[in-house]
C-alpha cells in the first residue's frame, strides 16, 4: 500500500471510530437496538469518507459484547462503566473492543484514537482518565498474549 493509500485508509478508520463513537452514545442514551441505530446511519455524509465495515463492526460488536468489555475495563478504575460520562463510556467500550477482538490493530494507535476522541468530544480533562485505564488494560493485554506464547 502506497503512502496516500495508507493515508486515506488511517483517515477511514479515524471517521469509523468517531462516527461509531456517535452511534454508541445513541445507543447507550436511548437502548435503541444497534441495527436499528445502523440504518439511520444510512446515508451519512461523514460516512461516506469512513471505512463502512469497520463502523459496522464496531457498532454491531460493542454492544454485543458489552459485559465482557466492561468487566475488562473495570479491573482497572473503582468506576463501574456505566456511571461513566456517555462520550467516555462510548471511547472506552470500542478501545477495549479494539485491544480485545482486534489484535492486527497496535495498542499505541488505539489509546491514541480514543484520547483525541476523548479530547475532542468529551470532558475537559477526561483524557487523561481514559488514557490511564486503557493504558492498563492494554497492558493486561499484551502480558495475556506473551504468556500464551
Amino acid at each position: 500500500m502506497n503512502q496516500h493509500a495508507q493515508r486515506q485508509h488511517i483517515q477511514a478508520r479515524q471517521r469509523a471510530r468517531r462516527v461509531a463513537m456517535q452511534a454508541l452514545y445513541q445507543w447507550q442514551l436511548t437502548d435503541d437496538h444497534p441495527k436499528d441505530i445502523l440504518s439511520q446511519y444510512d446515508g451519512d455524509s461523514e460516512l461516506r469518507q469512513a471505512d463502512f465495515e469497520y463502523f459496522r463492526t464496531l457498532l454491531l460488536g460493542v454492544p454485543a459484547r458489552v459485559k465482557e468489555l466492561d468487566q475488562a475495563l473495570e479491573r482497572h478504575t473503582d468506576k463501574r462503566v456505566p456511571e461513566v460520562d456517555p462520550v467516555e463510556r462510548a471511547v472506552l467500550r470500542i478501545a477495549a473492543y479494539e485491544l480485545l477482538y482486534q489484535p492486527d490493530l497496535p495498542p499505541a494507535i488505539i489509546l491514541s484514537e480514543a484520547v483525541a476522541l476523548t479530547r475532542k468530544f468529551g470532558a475537559t480533562e477526561a483524557h487523561r482518565f481514559v488514557n490511564a485505564l486503557l493504558d492498563k488494560l492494554a497492558a493486561e493485554v499484551r502480558d495475556a498474549l506473551s504468556a500464551r506464547r
